[in-house]
């Protein structure tokens, strides 16, 4: 016991001694009762700091609520532009689309926060995943049918809007939907996304959910979330108008009717539908096997050139292989692809445009290594015929033939897109103005450039399908990527592929070029004339074009 107690005694180390130990000589504290309602967070006021009295403590709870260290006396000067904030009227007669696009090129603290367009039974509102999802399903039909950025965020927007989700923002790229809604300033945002994995063309299905959202976007339409859910099943399981032999028939006429357009006759118009169509079954097949895209163009390239090869053989004039081939290169060229991707574009969705113009590139690509591949062989066994003696451009001699020529390729073109049949005559029709344009400007006087004739036929093109868009609550693809059918660099690209493979690097250059040139005119010439009509046109309850916003920045600023 007596070497414990001097154990005890004895000093400890530093080693043994707790930082925390109360050291000898300072009189301990008493430690206060704890109270399990104290705030032990790491935002409550430390013990022995002043806290202001309760009659100055002012609580915020919300972000609204006017703070403590505001007076009104001494307040700052509320700043308003020297022009004003102009006044948006979304009245019923003018298009969701218009709507909603002037909605999203405002800033977000001027956007108006009108009523709802479905009123809900419930007070407290729709559940916002579940609008959030609808409205993601809504966008990516919209984004794999082809539809432009703007107007898929214009639909997506309307949607959201319609069933009281006002503080809304969609953003679309090439393949990722994605819309985040908070519902104040101090609740947390609701954001969800959706990929959209495979594309296809079906305007009939574009146009019901046009429909779909108009009837969404109106207030006189009650259409509950569950009425939107079954209507977009319906729109999603329905079949095409137009069954696969049909299909192929219709890339047959085109190919054919191309064909006429550049110079060829009877037996040219019936050996260009004939390799067109074996390029339709081989680009089935291809995709069957689940081949891409590119290996698909590639197949779907190879019998058009092919056949005109074999006829190069046979008959002694060029042209008429020249127009072969290039009938088959008009069915192959993804002019719906390049019209969206330059308009995305000029509108300011830079990473969408750039996915949808490097997937064109890709595309054209698969037809040049197709093509290239049988004119390579047709050079290596003297194929002499094959030489270009046709021009780029129209000639006067066939008007009348050039004319149908042009209307049945829009037709054709219709058929493979899938449009529904009251809109095949309009489309039809659109078509062979537009080549009558292309046809007057490139035969006047002047000689106006081809280039310059396709831009003028293209923007007529797109003022025509915007005029019946707006009219008719849909969207304007149908009405015009048909149209423009007639138009596409066909001649161009088969004279510039030929001269390759024949080694003339210079003269095939030059002609790729041009058809590089004429594919970018149809583009904006479609683009433009579309926004010629959202400015000066006069539309019920539209407002005016002064007060019209600019899609992104101004002068690069």
């Amino acid at each position: 016991m007596a070497d414990q107690e001097a154990e005890d005694r004895k000093p400890q180390s530093d080693e043994a001694r707790s930082a925390f130990v109360q050291p000898s000589g300072v009189a301990p504290q008493t430690p206060a009762p704890e109270d399990e309602s104290q705030t032990t967070s790491e935002f409550a006021v430390p013990t022995g700091l002043a806290t202001p009295s309760s009659t100055t403590q002012e609580t915020e709870k919300s972000a609204f609520t006017t703070p403590h260290t505001y007076s009104a006396r001494n307040a700052p000067q509320a700043f308003t532009p020297a022009q004003g904030i102009p006044l948006v009227k979304l009245t019923k007669e003018i298009p969701w689309q218009d709507q909603m696009r002037t909605m999203l090129r405002m800033p977000v603290a001027e956007r108006p926060a009108p009523e709802p367009a479905q009123k809900q039974e419930d007070e407290t509102g729709p559940a916002v995943p579940r609008v959030l999802d609808l409205t993601l399903r809504i966008g990516e039909l919209l984004l794999a049918g082809g539809e432009g950025a703007e107007d898929v965020e214009a639909a997506m927007f309307a949607v959201c809007r319609s069933y009281g989700l006002d503080r809304c923002e969609p953003n679309v790229t090439f393949t990722l939907l994605s819309i985040s809604h908070q519902p104040s300033l101090v609740d947390d945002p609701v954001t969800a996304s959706r990929t959209v994995r495979r594309r296809g063309t079906d305007y009939t299905r574009l146009a019901a959910v046009f429909h779909l959202v108009d009837d969404i976007s109106d207030p006189d339409i009650d259409v509950s979330l569950e009425e939107a859910y079954r209507r977009l099943a319906g729109i999603r399981r329905n079949r095409h108008p137009y069954p696969g032999w049909a299909l192929t028939a219709a890339s047959g006429l085109l190919a054919g009717s191309a064909s006429v357009l550049v110079g060829g006759g009877a037996l040219v118009f019936v050996v260009a539908a004939f390799g067109a169509m074996l390029g339709d079954r081989l680009a089935w097949l291809c995709a069957g096997r689940g081949l891409p895209e590119f290996y698909q163009f590639v197949g779907a390239a190879m019998p058009p050139a092919l056949m005109g090869v074999a006829l190069s053989f046979s008959h002694t004039e060029a042209s008429m292989a020249s127009a072969v081939i290039t009938g088959g290169l008009f069915a192959l060229i993804p002019g719906r692809a390049l019209v969206a991707g330059v308009q995305d574009g000029l509108t300011g969705y830079y990473i969408t445009a750039a996915a949808r113009l490097l997937e064109v590139m890709y595309l054209i690509v698969g037809i040049v290594c197709g093509v290239l591949l049988v004119l390579s062989l047709g050079v290596m066994l003297d194929a002499t015929n094959l030489t270009p003696e046709t021009k780029f451009g129209v000639t006067s001699s066939r008007p009348v033939i050039q004319i149908l020529a042009s209307m049945a390729l829009s037709l054709a073109f219709a058929i493979l897109l899938q449009q529904e049949r009251n809109t095949v005559l309009i489309v039809t029709l659109n078509g062979g103005i537009a080549w009558v344009m292309f046809g007057a400007l490139a035969q006047t006087p002047l000689e106006l450039s081809p280039v310059a004739a396709t831009a003028i036929a293209a923007g007529l093109v797109g003022l025509f399908g915007q005029l019946f868009s707006r009219y008719r609550f849909a969207s304007s693809l149908p009405y015009v990527t048909a149209a423009i059918g007639p138009l596409l660099p066909g001649s161009a690209t088969y004279f510039g592929l030929l001269a390759l493979a024949q080694n003339d690097l210079n003269t095939g250059i030059n002609s790729l070029t041009k058809a590089v040139a004429t594919a970018l005119a149809i583009a904006i010439g479609v683009n433009l004339g579309s926004e010629v009509s959202r400015l000066i046109l006069k539309v019920p309850g539209a407002t005016s074009a002064a007060n019209r916003r600019a899609a992104k920045r101004t002068r690069g600023f």
